[in-house]
């Protein structure tokens, strides 16, 4: 089955998981954006999944790091570790030759952080590197009508960034980039239990309270959760329970700037366009999408319908995998057209 499938790979490079998209294939990656690096010899140690497991938790000579921040690259070098070993990981069953490779990127990327993106990509093997914007992304990952001379908006609320676009005629009309996201969300929940509860607790654990009992808008019922955690009095382990209205005081902050950016939005859109969103709805993608009642929220705040995407985590490189089938009339939402031989 060598060389079955074409030579092109989609990759939603995020904040918090990387997922890859093999044209023919589907999505054959999904991992965390962590990077495991020995300080000495220089070597990647461990990537994604195995790499995540060691945050916090490193000897001396290992560094586990997220090398990307807000959407975008903050360490360049382990960046192009782990883009070289997830293009190499996509292609060693499929792909003989150097892939193109559509790299998603937030909407509010300066020209710099653009370079920086294409530079690791071609380091990383891929022949050509195009740059996609992730709201027109998940856009067409979600199956909205991107083409028709009607307003369509979309919300993707990723690790790092929060990416507010509405879209017509397959352009991007008006957006808003907010580097708030569920990275915000988790340190929200960080402060909100060491200042309640003078405990402190890790990135990992403070995600887990958020999908497993966080909410943004106040459920019929509460919810509990045991966390164990640091005394930060003592030094020592403790354990508390937390309950769903408590996270949703820690986070409503966070949620509110979210919901504040899409009313800038709405605000700066077209009547006519707005007049559209009023009937075809909001929709949310991103792993934000999955907090409950999120959608309640919004549609409460701005009078509008919510839909949350079908695969919510999924439609960022899904949009990038529709683009990679039809590359050649879909050209025109890739912010780039350069190629690298």
């Amino acid at each position: 089955m060598l060389g079955f499938f074409a030579k092109d790979i989609g990759i939603d490079l995020g904040t918090a998981n990387t997922l890859v998209h093999l044209k023919g294939k589907g999505i054959i990656i999904r991992e965390p954006s962590v990077v495991a690096i020995d300080k000495y010899t220089g070597q990647v140690v461990a990537v994604g999944t195995e790499a995540k497991e060691m945050l916090g938790r490193t000897p001396e000579n290992l560094n586990a790091i997220r090398p990307l921040k807000d959407g975008v690259i903050a360490d360049f070098t382990a960046t192009r570790m782990m883009l070289k070993h997830l293009v190499e990981k996509a292609c060693q069953r499929y792909v003989i030759a150097r892939p193109r490779v559509v790299v998603c990127v937030p909407s509010g990327v300066t020209e710099v952080e653009e370079r920086a993106v294409e530079e690791a990509t071609v380091n990383a093997g891929a022949r050509e590197a195009y740059l996609m914007e992730e709201p027109m992304a998940a856009a067409i990952g979600a199956g909205l009508k991107i083409g028709e001379p009607t307003g369509t908006m979309i919300v993707d609320i990723g690790g790092g960034t929060s990416e507010i676009s509405v879209i017509s005629l397959g352009g991007v009309v008006t957006s808003k980039s907010l580097r708030i996201a569920g990275d915000e969300l988790n340190e929200a929940i960080i402060n909100y239990v060491r200042k309640e509860f003078n405990v402190a607790i890790g990135e990992t654990t403070a995600e887990e309270i958020k999908m497993t009992i966080g909410s943004a808008y106040p459920s019929m019922t509460t919810e509990e959760m045991d966390v164990k955690g640091r005394d930060l009095q003592t030094g020592l382990p403790k354990t508390i329970t937390v309950n769903s209205t408590q996270i949703e005081e820690a986070m409503k902050e966070v949620v509110m700037q979210i919901v504040d950016g899409i009313k800038v939005t709405l605000e700066k859109t077209p009547p006519e366009l707005a007049a559209d969103i009023m009937v075809n709805g909001i929709t949310i993608s991103g792993g934000g999408a999955l907090i409950k009642n999120i959608d309640r929220l919004i549609a409460l705040e701005t009078g509008i319908p919510v839909n949350i995407a079908e695969t919510p985590l999924d439609c960022v490189v899904k949009g990038a995998g529709k683009v990679l089938e039809d590359l050649d009339n879909l050209k025109s939402v890739l912010i780039n057209s350069r190629k690298y031989r």
